[in-house]
């Protein structure tokens, strides 16, 4: 275990079925973009979002009509089967909210509080302490979010003035992230002062620039003992939210900062928001740090690969993974880890095929139209005709039960 990690060992925040923080596993966590109070799209979505992976699932409370859904929401999960924790995202009206819904309170299992957007002037800390003793008295973890957009101003404005009599003045960008972890670290000392137990803190400081999110976490990470949520907030749509996200989470989680994390995305118009958890455990699993699915490995084409064949094999075979992965991970422990190829050419097809525990690797362009398959270093069989698809998928399954069947679990 790293220095750190020992350190924080002592800090680990329990959600619902997790440790979270010292050395338990970093976990995934989404939020619905759904109307809170709209009962029906919320339960969906979060039943897909945790069907997808995601292990924390947060979503919006900020008026009366979502607070008072919260716990149908809670209950029609429940019935379905779903005991994902959801946590209660407040800003302004929390302290309100959570003081006349005590079972919203209840039903949710972890709040989180932007010390930002609790209240304003004299109201900030008396609205701040209320959301703290709501916790205290419903023993609920509490996240301290602080975000870019929405950092306090006061404390910002005031560390500038001392920044700019200062002999060796720092940048606006230090100030500014100096400001996000004293504010963080503030309000955490606030919190145990009132009397929020330690390990019941965990801390976010999200920025939408992945430099200053790595200078900012890693600040974070060397004056304090709780756990820490990663995310580089507002990421953006597409390949540029991903990128940026796994550019600054890889780096940090690297160095073994953070516990948990989300990926920011920009849902495509009508897009599947399951995307976010999707590359939260790619980022995870390609690190090495956690196993959620197979890996599948596919080459990427060039002049000895003109046909499609290859590439439309590979994207069915990582559909069918991650549709069958629920019933594999009830019945087939350790699948997770299971590596496939599917490579497109006798370059370096055989060799991929062979390092994987079950590959196949498909004719290029010019040779004998035959896939070998090799299962765990050693050729099995040779797949010819137009259906090889279905074939190497009845192979794949034959494979897991044949090589993680000796789980007996689920055996009646």
């Amino acid at each position: 275990m790293s220095q750190r990690l020992a350190r924080r060992a002592s800090h680990r925040v329990v959600i619902g079925p997790y440790s979270i923080g010292g050395a338990a596993p970093v976990l995934v966590q989404s939020m619905t973009n759904t109307d809170t109070a709209d009962v029906a799209s919320t339960v969906a979505q979060v039943k897909a979002l945790a069907d997808a992976g995601s292990e924390i699932v947060r979503i919006t409370v900020n008026n009366e009509e979502s607070a008072r859904a919260v716990p149908l929401i809670r209950a029609q999960l429940d019935a379905l089967g779903c005991a994902v924790p959801l946590v209660g995202d407040f800003h302004y009206n929390g302290h309100r909210l959570l003081a006349d819904y005590p079972d919203m309170a209840v039903a949710l299992a972890k709040y989180r509080i932007n010390p930002g957007n609790v209240g304003f002037g004299s109201k900030q800390d008396a609205q701040f302490a209320q959301m703290i003793e709501q916790a205290i008295l419903h023993q609920k973890p509490v996240r301290i979010g602080v975000n870019w957009g929405s950092l306090d101003q006061q404390m910002l404005a005031r560390l500038m003035d001392e920044n700019a009599q200062s002999v060796e003045p720092k940048s606006a960008d230090e100030v500014a992230r100096e400001a996000l972890v004293l504010s963080a670290l503030h309000s955490a000392q606030k919190a145990e002062a009132i009397g929020l137990p330690a390990d019941r803190i965990i801390l976010s400081c999200k920025v939408s620039r992945v430099q200053d999110l790595i200078a900012v976490y890693r600040d974070l990470a060397a004056r304090c003992a709780y756990p820490l949520h990663l995310g580089l907030t507002e990421a953006g749509m597409g390949s540029k939210g991903i990128v940026a996200s796994t550019a600054a989470l890889s780096v940090l989680l690297q160095e073994g900062i953070g516990d948990t994390i989300r990926i920011s995305l920009t849902p495509e118009p009508n897009g599947d928001r399951t995307q976010e958890v999707i590359v939260a455990q790619e980022i995870l699993q390609t690190m090495g740090l956690r196993a959620f699915n197979p890996l599948v490995t596919a080459c990427p084409g060039c002049g000895r690969t003109t046909s499609t064949v290859f590439q439309e094999l590979a994207e069915s075979i990582q559909y069918y993974i991650r549709e069958r992965m629920p019933y594999w991970k009830q019945h087939y422990a350790g699948v997770e880890s299971m590596d496939v190829a599917v490579m497109g050419c006798i370059v370096n097809g055989p060799g991929e095929s062979k390092h994987a525990n079950i590959g196949i690797s498909l004719p290029g362009t010019g040779e004998s139209p035959v896939a070998p398959v090799f299962e765990d270093g050693q050729k099995v069989a040779t797949l010819r005709g137009d259906d090889i698809a279905e074939q190497f998928k009845a192979r794949l399954e034959h494979y897991i039960e044949r090589t993680y069947g000796q789980d007996t679990r689920y055996a009646s």
